[in-house]
């Protein structure tokens, strides 16, 4: 199931799961389908009517439910949370997010989505502006019907019209979103609150959750003229406020520095079993930094309230000060327990000096992570070694039972260590095991075609040195860093090493153009992989602008595997084929694994609770179900 941008804080969680995660990661949303339970429900105009979806199992809360269990009915409503973001924004507008400029930071908060999901469950979903789904067994289709008390911010109803329009101008302006509705052929209103979207086929049980993460626009406030006269065009950036329908509203904001969004008081959703005990801080305020290390000392000032940390040197080392010593700042991890996720260096496989997977698996063979994590990290990271690391999706030994099954179809794409051998990276952090890694490093490079000369690695035919630019972002000095202790390893291999550190705007824009030859990048995984597989290794996506397949990947296994995923008729057929896809997109090594950390490490002034337990799956759901607490922000030493 995709993890959508437009979630980052409808679900409170902004969290990073490593040193650059923030930039990248978002928090899961449960995967779309077959929605099994629903008791209590009915049928309605020759329709199965259910109030959630569930992508294999049961739902948790049964038709009328009163609220979530992990939140508190009665938290107060107030106060104002101060949060950083980092690097710059010059748009509100979501269709062209990830296209078109930077995106704001919280926007997503403005506009609800037809579902929502529950953060104590996997792989679910329950009506926001949708009362109820229905689609027909073989998930051929899916209808959901809107709540008729459902408004924007101006009053105006949300309607069916709005509804099929905004699902239009994704699909038109966002070709990575497009991908993932390319499933749809038909969007038709097909009662009086009723939209109906039929598929091109049956069997995908991912698409009726896909369809219910839709945020809805008010399209006549879009086709609609601006305060100077200017028509709007929801296929451009914008820095006008746009209208909503969501639990906020952009209150005021200075362009690329400051956005303040307030609580809508007469919010159309309030009462919702879905919404109590959320959304409860009156202002959120995100102040912008374009460097790290000023955002920390921003936090110390008692100019943030949380931060979430990234830098393992900054955790071990950046909180021994007075406010920390007498806990008016607190220091707090929260498990993360529903994403798998992939960090590491990423080759530009469209640029033909990295199409030898010989030549890639030699960059892993000279990454001493063993030393960088002891040098830079005081130990506290684990190297990755899957795509889906850290959940029961990775893949491990040698492939038997379904998954071998499923690996026999496309055996003869695939590279035969599949089926020989289990995958592990290259284990350095001392100087027997640098000099052997070395020289594999150096065979492969040989058996690849190329060979040093004058300490210079070159191409054995044409003489043309290896060259290699690492683009990275000034914003976060600690990504340097990493780059720059990897890089003399390289260089000791014969390769050219330059680090290209840009400004946010010039990053996003040279990502989107395939312009770099390595970056560092991060894939989030749900639980529940589906569609959002083809985004980020489908060869379709290799050649789509906005896509998340930045390694250029174009592998028929990869692709048949992938849809292998994506039409599972159970949750072990899903696991089997995901292990088979991670398996075969370890052994082509289009990226060189780097690291992580199982838990969000946060910092926070003590102003704030927060219903015990947390949600299992909201890695610490901060803001969405936590409130300002007066009387700990009389004793921490009140700002507001």
């Amino acid at each position: 199931m995709p993890l959508t941008r437009r979630s980052i804080v409808r679900t409170g969680a902004l969290a990073a799961l490593s040193p650059i995660l923030d930039r990248f990661g978002v928090p899961i949303l449960a995967t779309p389908a077959g929605a099994q339970g629903s008791a209590g429900e009915g049928v309605e105009g020759g329709r199965e009517w259910r109030h959630g979806l569930s992508l294999f199992g049961e739902l948790k809360y049964k038709s009328g439910f009163e609220r979530f269990d992990y939140v508190n009915p009665g938290a107060p409503k107030g106060g104002t949370v101060r949060r950083s973001g980092f690097g710059t924004f010059d748009n509100f507008n979501e269709v062209v997010a990830g296209l078109k400029g930077s995106l704001a930071v919280g926007v997503g908060m403005i506009s609800d989505t037809l579902m929502v999901s529950s953060l104590d469950e996997v792989e679910t979903e329950y009506g926001l502006l949708a009362e109820a789904v229905s689609h027909p067994p073989d998930f051929a289709s899916a209808t959901f019907r809107l709540r008729p008390t459902a408004r924007f911010h101006d009053g105006k109803p949300v309607t069916i019209e709005d509804v099929i329009y905004s699902f239009e101008m994704f699909k038109k302006h966002n070709p990575s979103t497009a991908a993932y509705y390319r499933h749809v052929v038909k969007v038709e209103q097909t009662g009086e609150h009723e939209v109906t979207f039929t598929f091109d086929g049956p069997g995908n049980r991912e698409m009726p959750m896909i369809l219910g993460q839709l945020n809805v626009l008010p399209k006549h406030w879009w086709e609609g003229t601006d305060a100077a006269g200017k028509k709007r065009d929801v296929g451009l950036t914008t820095l006008e406020p746009p209208l909503g329908n969501g639990a906020y509203r952009i209150k005021e904001f200075v362009a690329g520095r400051t956005v303040v969004y307030e609580r809508v008081k007469d919010y159309w959703g309030k009462d919702l079993n879905v919404n109590i005990g959320r959304d409860n801080f009156d202002e959120l305020r995100f102040e912008y930094f374009r460097d790290s290390t000023v955002a920390l000392e921003a936090f110390k000032a008692d100019s943030i309230d949380w931060r979430t940390e990234n830098s393992a040197k900054s955790w071990a080392t950046a909180y021994d000060f007075p406010a920390r010593k007498d806990n008016r700042v607190l220091v707090e991890e929260f498990p993360q327990r529903s994403v798998g996720v992939m960090q590491a260096f990423v080759f530009n496989t469209r640029r033909e000096k990295f199409q030898d997977p010989r030549l890639r698996r030699a960059f892993n063979f000279v990454y001493d992570f063993e030393e960088m994590n002891k040098q830079l990290f005081f130990g506290q990271y684990s190297r990755i070694n899957s795509y889906f690391f850290g959940t029961e999706l990775a893949s491990s030994g040698l492939p038997e039972g379904p998954e071998l099954e499923i690996l026999e179809q496309v055996r003869d794409k695939v590279p035969p260590e599949v089926f020989t051998t289990p995958f592990t990276n290259p284990v350095n952090g001392n100087p027997e095991n640098v000099r052997a890694n070395l020289r594999e490093a150096v065979r492969l490079m040989k058996e690849a075609g190329y060979e040093v000369r004058e300490q210079k690695l070159v191409n054995a035919k044409t003489g043309e040195p290896v060259t290699v630019e690492v683009l990275s972002q000034t914003a976060d000095p600690n990504l340097e860093r990493v780059i720059l202790f990897y890089k003399p390893s390289l260089e000791r291999l014969g390769v050219t090493v330059t680090v290209r550190s840009v400004d946010d705007a010039q990053y996003e824009n040279r990502l989107r153009n395939w312009d770099f030859d390595m970056t560092l990048m991060v894939w989030q995984e749900s639980l529940s992989p589906g569609n959002e597989q083809r985004d980020n290794w489908g060869a379709r996506a290799a050649d789509t602008q906005g896509s998340r397949n930045y390694a250029g990947i174009k592998n028929p296994a990869a692709d048949a595997l992938i849809e292998r995923i994506i039409f599972a008729k159970d949750r072990a057929e899903l696991v089997a084929a995901t292990h088979a896809l991670d398996r075969v997109l370890l052994w082509n090594h289009y990226v060189v694994p780097q690291y992580t950390y199982d838990k969000v490490r946060s910092a926070r002034w003590d102003r704030f609770s927060h219903p015990d337990p947390l949600p299992k799956y909201g890695f610490g759901a901060f803001p969405m179900v936590w409130w300002w607490d007066a009387e700990k922000a009389a004793k921490t030493g009140s700002r507001q």
